[in-house]
């Protein structure tokens, strides 16, 4: 498994990859999911690839030695959906030569792609590309992607990204998502690939492999751990009594309680509450009894 997540903000785009690949809890490699198609002052494009690591080469062949002079290529489109596209069809040419021998050996046809950049004349966009060769785009109100082990990294990126986020806060949030899924996820693993695009550069100006001795991400394991703790032992307990400035939990007067078991003498506790009978019936029993 892998994690990978691109963002889409007005000053450029993010694009952030691990390495780590596995096939069982002994067999741990490393192997990189980022691949960067540039023409300085013509094109920028940016590949992330997520499953079975067979896959995701054998597209990456395909597009970097087409067998078909005449076939468009990413050096060739001239938009950016275009070059989805022909990552599209990539993907289903490997899908038609390995499919039916990988699902002989019970193996899924497993991959996904994000695709982003910029190409001369044209805007920033940024693309998901499926298993079936299908695409969609990002937008204002999704301006991210992910593939992988995308769960653990999703929530704070939900809370913080926008399209007018800056874009070196943008970079710092991918940080965190990738530093949550490291935490949570051992088929997540250093290093790290993390290309940052300047809207309009059409070509890389900021990239940087992050391993272990990275100051910087280590500072955001280090901080961002201590900040949720801080946070958390902030918020209040929740408060069960009704104190004064302070909203009680709120009972819920629905619960269904169920009668005790009968005791070894064939009698019925008295504590015991009917089955079916909710919490306030029981309240009023009591009162009754009284």
């Amino acid at each position: 498994m892998t994690y990978c997540v691109a963002m889409a903000v007005d000053d450029g785009l993010v694009f952030l990859s691990d390495t780590r690949t596995n096939a069982g809890v002994d067999h741990i490699s490393t192997a990189r999911k980022m691949s960067v198609f540039e023409q300085p002052g013509e094109r920028l494009l940016v590949l992330l690839g997520a499953g079975n690591l067979s896959l995701t080469q054998a597209v990456l062949h395909e597009l970097s030695e087409p067998t078909d002079a005449a076939q468009p290529t990413l050096w060739s489109v001239p938009t950016m959906a275009d070059a989805a596209r022909v990552v599209g069809d990539a993907v289903r040419r490997v899908h038609q030569r390995e499919a039916d021998a990988l699902q002989k050996f019970g193996v899924d046809f497993n991959c996904s792609f994000i695709l982003g950049g910029q190409i001369a004349g044209n805007r920033m966009r940024l693309f998901m590309i499926y298993a079936a060769g299908n695409f969609i785009e990002s937008s204002a109100a999704n301006p991210y992607f992910q593939v992988g082990e995308a769960k653990y990294g999703k929530p704070i990126i939900d809370r913080v990204l926008t399209p007018s986020t800056p874009l070196d806060e943008a970079a710092k949030c991918a940080l965190i998502s990738m530093d949550s899924t490291l935490r949570s996820n051992l088929s997540v693993g250093l290093p790290l690939d993390l290309l940052v695009y300047e809207k309009d550069a059409l070509c890389v100006t900021r990239f940087v492999s992050i391993d272990r001795d990275n100051g910087y991400f280590d500072m955001i394991h280090r901080t961002w751990g201590e900040r949720l703790r801080q946070v958390f032992a902030e918020i209040p307990d929740p408060d069960w009594r009704d104190s004064p400035g302070m909203q009680p939990l709120q009972p819920e007067r629905a619960l269904v309680r169920y009668q005790a078991p009968i005791g070894a003498d064939g009698i019925e506790h008295e504590s015991a509450v009917k089955p079916a009978q909710t919490l306030a019936q029981a309240d009023k029993g009591k009162v009754q009894r009284r």
